[in-house]
């Protein structure tokens, strides 16, 4: 076991409130393993697609010259804006996570 200095606590700390950290590969913010909860993170958990949509009743406003198969949204909760919040939360996963 490695035994670990009052300077690299001291190191540590000032890492951890700098947002050293690591990358999640869902939403990609950096965070801190040690305080990872079940709703640190924020995502999709599906695809934004291009396509028509399942649910013929859903309406999407299409521009004047797209295709009638051209409605865009995300897959898992009809979301339309590519920027939109996630609509799942969870666990932050590391790339370095299996």
């Amino acid at each position: 076991m490695e035994k670990v200095t009052n300077g690299e606590v001291a190191t540590l700390k000032v890492e951890e409130k700098r947002g050293v950290g690591v990358v999640c590969r869902r939403c990609k913010e950096t965070y801190n393993p040690s305080s990872n909860t079940p709703s640190a993170c924020r995502f999709h958990p599906s695809f934004f697609v291009c396509r028509r949509h399942d649910d013929q009743k859903r309406y999407y406003e299409l521009g004047p010259n797209d295709p009638p198969y051209a409605a865009k949204f995300y897959d898992c909760c009809g979301a339309e804006d590519p920027n939109a919040c996630g609509c799942t939360t969870s666990f932050h996963l590391s790339y370095d996570d299996a």
